[in-house]
């Protein structure tokens, strides 16, 4: 095969490193190198010579460091071997990025958790050529856009993810009001990624965050939208909740044939409750409304379950007084004794009186539980456990997600690909050791 006579730059738009198809070199061959573009000469997988934009003759004043390895003579055409990779250093500020699936997030203002997903675009500079190839290109032919983007999905993934949930968290706003922070996000994600991507010659030149979203099909966000466009409603004509029940209440009554007040009222709420009614009428329909609220409002009897007027204080059924709460009454009567002397001590106590141990009271049985242990060894309540992350006490045993600082506590099994808590030890559905 003939030696080479000219090699140039025969990549697409969009690669960032372009490796020349054919190794057969000599020396006086011309190499051409565009402006924003480096080339760099290989020879037995190790970088040697770095050429800047300009047309370059291969010889021995040019190709120092190759001389060294192949020992070309002065003068001929003088063939040997070596790789020629072409780095693009020009800007790059179209990269899109997105999150695949939804942040499991929850909102620290109205309670809720929201399926959040957020997406935007990032530009990169191929800073150090050297660095690049040896550490990212590695024996492929060509590296592009895709590559970046496969490469670096899981650190921006993660950044990403944890910079959401921190504002969601510390800043204390609602889902409906994150979009207002995406520049302040963007900046904090880029100081973040930046020297993560300078270990591997890559510098990143911005990171924007373009939206942070729900899907439109949530439930818990349609009916918080809707509750929020309610309220607005309910301000701009000037009246509150209670109150429009108070008018509901009112107008059922007027409306009702069998009550003797129904003509009062009906005449009352025909001229509209908006309006200033006179002082008698007006004392009257409170009065009326008030008995109204009083004579159907009901309880459930913690005993029975028997539906009784929220007034009387003994059920007709079973005679139970409904102001004392059955289930502290039990817990007061229960005999509680501290774990590590054996001393009895009350349900209100936080130490024990004679050892001075710290009461560790089960939520469900009030047994004072040993230090360490996550189950009641009387009741088998599980026994409330702290975030691994920022260590705050999940009182919901079934929470997947830390309120505190959204960590997820649900993990899956690599065996049988079951869903179980962050600090099993085992898998509750095949046993497997994890």
């Amino acid at each position: 095969m003939g030696m080479i006579k000219v090699v140039k730059y025969n990549g697409g738009p969009d690669v960032f490193a372009w490796k020349y198809p054919s190794e057969d070199l000599g020396n006086w061959t011309q190499l051409i190198v565009n402006e924003s573009q480096e080339a760099i000469l290989y020879k037995g997988g190790q970088a040697f010579d770095l050429f800047a934009a300009g047309r370059h003759i291969l010889d021995t004043a040019n190709i120092p460091l190759l001389n060294n390895i192949i020992n070309l003579p002065f003068g001929g055409e003088s063939p040997f071997t070596a790789e020629v990779w072409y780095v693009n250093k020009a800007y790059s500020l179209d990269i899109k990025w997105g999150t695949p699936t939804p942040i499991q997030i929850q909102d620290p203002k109205y309670k809720l958790f929201v399926p959040v997903r957020s997406f935007g675009q990032f530009g990169i500079q191929i800073d150090d050529s050297r660095k690049f190839l040896g550490k990212l290109v590695g024996t492929l032919s060509v590296f592009g856009k895709e590559s970046i983007i496969k490469y670096f999905k899981g650190l921006y993934l993660t950044k990403v993810k944890d910079a959401i949930s921190s504002f969601f968290i510390k800043k204390k706003i609602s889902i409906l009001e994150i979009n207002a922070y995406l520049e302040e996000i963007s900046e904090y994600l880029k100081e973040s990624i930046s020297p993560v991507m300078d270990e591997y010659g890559v510098k990143l030149v911005n990171f924007y965050v373009n939206d942070i979203n729900v899907p439109e099909d949530d439930i818990a966000v349609s009916k918080l939208k809707a509750a929020l466009a309610k309220k607005a409603e309910m301000d701009i004509v000037g009246y509150d909740y209670v109150q429009e029940r108070s008018f509901d209440t009112l107008e059922g009554a007027a409306t009702n044939p069998g009550s003797a007040q129904a003509s009062m009222l009906g005449a009352s709420i025909g001229l509209g409750m908006g309006t200033v009614v006179g002082g008698a009428l007006g004392n009257q329909i409170g009065v009326i409304s008030q008995n109204l609220n009083t004579k159907y409002a009901t309880k459930v009897c913690p005993n029975c379950k028997n539906q009784m007027e929220s007034e009387k204080r003994f059920c007709s059924l079973c005679g139970y007084d409904t102001s004392i709460n059955k289930e502290e009454k039990k817990n007061n009567d229960v005999k509680i004794k501290c774990d590590k002397c054996g001393c009895e001590i009350g349900h209100n106590m936080k130490f024990c009186p004679q050892c001075g141990g710290v009461y560790n009271p089960c939520p469900k049985c009030k047994e004072d539980v040993p230090d360490g242990m996550s189950i009641c060894p009387k009741c088998g309540f599980e026994m409330p456990r702290p975030c691994p992350k920022c260590g705050n006490i999940i009182e919901n045993n079934n929470a997947k997600f830390c309120i505190e600082c959204g960590f997820s506590l649900i993990k899956k099994c690599s065996k049988c690909n079951a869903e179980i808590k962050n600090d099993s030890k085992f898998c509750s559905e095949c046993g497997n050791k994890l």
